[in-house]
């Protein structure tokens, strides 16, 4: 079992940048998908981007070219997010799997994943 602690979030107006950050109680570079999430107040969760292993990203297509996913060997994943929209704010939750499979990892988007931080709050103003 892996515990993710997610810390990064803050408030921001439109246009500018939040990096957020998770960090695993495990080693999870080599061997789990990773993916951001998020949840705005009234509405579902939507898997955001996800990494896999072998650094394969996927991104919903509101965020392509201003969210990038990515984790390093000390088992901390990042979100860096440029461009923000007051859209954009909601709770972030990082979340791992433990597959292999890009397909599981790319799918665990609209699935969900096994393993949730607490999250860690995004607020844009316009």
């Amino acid at each position: 079992q892996v515990q993710l602690v997610e810390s990064g979030g803050g408030s921001v107006q439109a246009g500018g940048s939040l990096r957020l950050s998770c960090a695993a109680s495990a080693s999870t570079y080599s061997s789990y998908c990773m993916g951001w999430f998020r949840q705005a107040p009234g509405k579902e969760r939507e898997g955001v981007a996800a990494i896999d292993s072998d650094g394969r990203t996927r991104y919903i297509d509101s965020v392509k070219g201003r969210f990038t996913i990515s984790q390093d060997a000390k088992n901390i994943l990042y979100l860096q997010m440029n461009s923000l929209k007051p859209e954009d704010t909601a709770m972030y939750y990082c979340a791992a799997t433990t597959t292999l499979s890009w397909y599981d990892c790319s799918s665990g988007l609209t699935r969900g994943m096994d393993y949730w931080g607490k999250g860690t709050l995004v607020t844009i103003s316009s």
